[in-house]
């Protein structure tokens, strides 16, 4: 199995930082936060890892990670020349995944502290072409994709609804997904959204339309470190789990 972290973006919520440095290189504590997803996957078992990122910072990551030995990991690189969206840079690791692979994807500002590995074993054990995602309950689902269950099979999602102003959970869909290979072709059948991305809220909901979305649930602490207070936070929430 392998994994893919992106870590492009533009990181404006985080400015005038991100100005100098891209988002993903950030501290947490006293690790860049990049470092926390390759810890989280190692930890799963999975060591061969993709980092799609954008031009921004493009060298630093390279210099810092080089091939990834020091994280136990082997590292390839993909550089998303201009932002598209989370799904257009997802599907810059077609090629890395073979054909019938399954991997993680994280989005790189996805910090949290539960072990992947249950989550993982049990997306190995799904049907070829079945997608899994992590879900989250938050305080105020409004500011995310928010799951509604599927009635006839509370196992899967039946639809994603993206930041609704009146959610029907208190759950929120994490940037952690699990496909494999086919994933590409549903990426291949989606168009721009409005603001001019690929959306992966409508890559996940071919799948749930399909009945093929799963889920399980983070018992413990999960934050997108995207803002300067969340980014304190984790800083906080994460010391220890990097040596």
């Amino acid at each position: 199995m392998k994994g893919v972290i992106l870590a492009g973006g533009t990181g404006t919520r985080l400015y005038p930082l991100t100005r100098l440095i891209n988002k993903h290189l950030l501290p947490v504590g006293k690790h860049p936060m990049i470092a926390y997803g390759l810890d989280r996957l190692h930890q799963a078992g999975i060591e061969d890892i993709m980092i799609v990122m954008g031009t921004h910072s493009a060298g630093l990551y390279t210099e810092f990670l080089g091939s990834g030995k020091e994280y136990g990991v082997k590292l390839t690189y993909r550089i998303q020349e201009k932002a598209g969206g989370i799904a257009e840079a997802l599907n810059l690791a077609k090629g890395f995944v073979t054909p019938g692979e399954k991997f993680v994807v994280l989005l790189g500002d996805n910090l949290f502290s539960d072990d992947l590995k249950p989550y993982v074993e049990r997306y190995m054990a799904q049907p070829a072409g079945t997608a899994r995602v992590l879900l989250k309950e938050v305080d105020d689902a409004r500011r995310y994709g928010v799951p509604v269950f599927d009635p006839a099979n509370p196992e899967r999602i039946a639809h994603i609804e993206e930041k609704p102003s009146q959610p029907k959970t208190s759950y929120c869909v994490t940037g952690i997904y699990m496909y494999d290979d086919h994933v590409f072709n549903f990426i291949a059948g989606i168009s721009p959204s409005a603001r001019g991305e690929l959306e992966i809220t409508d890559v996940n909901n071919h799948y749930a339309a399909a009945g093929s979305l799963e889920y399980d649930i983070l018992q413990n602490y999960w934050t997108d470190a995207g803002t300067f207070e969340s980014l304190q936070e984790a800083a906080v929430r994460m010391k220890g789990q990097l040596p």
